[in-house]
């Protein structure tokens, strides 16, 4: 049950900071994303999707990909299983 705890706490600080970035850095920086949606949303929402540790990973996945050599564009958080996903991202 603590440790239950100790992770949705874990998560909940982890949303908390990226909101905070989403609301004061990410304003003064403009829009700078090549994705939609952008990262910090993207990480809300695998967060929410997928819990935090499959969320940080598939988050830590979509910033990698985030450099001037890769086109961007549309890459929405997954709706299949996290499972699902490592498997296609491993081929």
């Amino acid at each position: 049950m603590k440790q239950k705890l100790n992770i949705c706490l874990a998560k909940n600080i982890c949303i908390f900071l990226i909101t905070i970035y989403r609301n004061s850095f990410s304003f003064l920086l403009g829009p700078c994303c090549r994705f939609t949606p952008s990262c910090s949303l993207y990480a809300l929402q695998s967060i929410e999707r997928f819990g935090l540790k499959n969320g940080l990973i598939l988050t830590f996945k979509r910033i990698i990909k985030c450099h001037p050599f890769h086109p961007g564009g549309y890459d929405p958080v997954p709706e299949i299983t996290f499972q699902e996903v490592n498997g296609l991202i491993k081929k």
